[in-house]
């Protein structure tokens, strides 16, 4: 049976998908830094950022933008990115912007808030933006916030990002003390997987 070849064209598009997002993501947080609205970079973006300080093999790709901001500056929000061509819409009760007027929700930039449930069956809100911290880039979520969130999302997507942190040496068994019960545990379970083995 052939093996199937990748075709260069194929390829590109593999490799310029990847940039595209690093590229929202730059221009995203340029347009807030510059409109004065304090913000941090969440999700598969903020995870890659914490986990390349460790081992830039273990970064996963993501296709999307996450960012944090207060619903206070949601208004503030708007002006500065719509000065950078974003477009704000919402779907389905999540705030986002499109990446210009043809953009796709799944590739645009999505918010979440400061201090408030994602869902209100969740154990804890959502970090305060004073969780954030500067890098080099933009402002991300500190990583104890982001674990935090990620262990109250808690999607298989989640778990794999968690996973890969204690892979790599960033949390360990004293970590589970540093969050309420219910997400002490779910982090334990995760602690205790087999695939958060060094080397698999």
């Amino acid at each position: 049976m052939a093996v199937p070849v990748l075709e260069n064209a194929t390829w590109e598009r593999m490799i310029r998908a990847v940039e595209k997002v690093r590229e929202r993501c730059d221009r995203a947080t340029k347009a807030l830094d510059a409109g004065g609205v304090e913000y941090a970079v969440i999700g598969g973006n903020a995870v890659a950022n914490w986990v390349a300080t460790v081992d830039e093999g273990a970064i996963r790709n993501t296709h999307d933008v996450d960012l944090l901001i207060r619903r206070a500056d949601l208004e503030a929000a708007k002006a500065a990115m719509t000065a950078a061509g974003f477009v704000f819409d919402n779907a389905f009760g999540v705030d986002f912007f499109l990446d210009g007027p043809g953009g796709k929700p799944s590739d645009g930039v999505h918010l979440l808030y400061a201090g408030e449930k994602v869902k209100d069956t969740d154990p804890v809100p959502a970090p305060e933006i004073t969780e954030g911290e500067r890098v080099p880039a933009f402002r991300v979520l500190s990583l104890p916030a982001l674990v935090r969130m990620k262990l109250v999302a808690y999607r298989r997507k989640d778990q794999v990002h968690l996973l890969d942190m204690i892979r790599i040496g960033m949390i360990d068994a004293t970590w589970p003390d540093k969050y309420p019960p219910v997400l002490a545990d779910r982090l334990r379970e995760l602690l205790a997987d087999p695939e958060a083995q060094p080397g698999i």
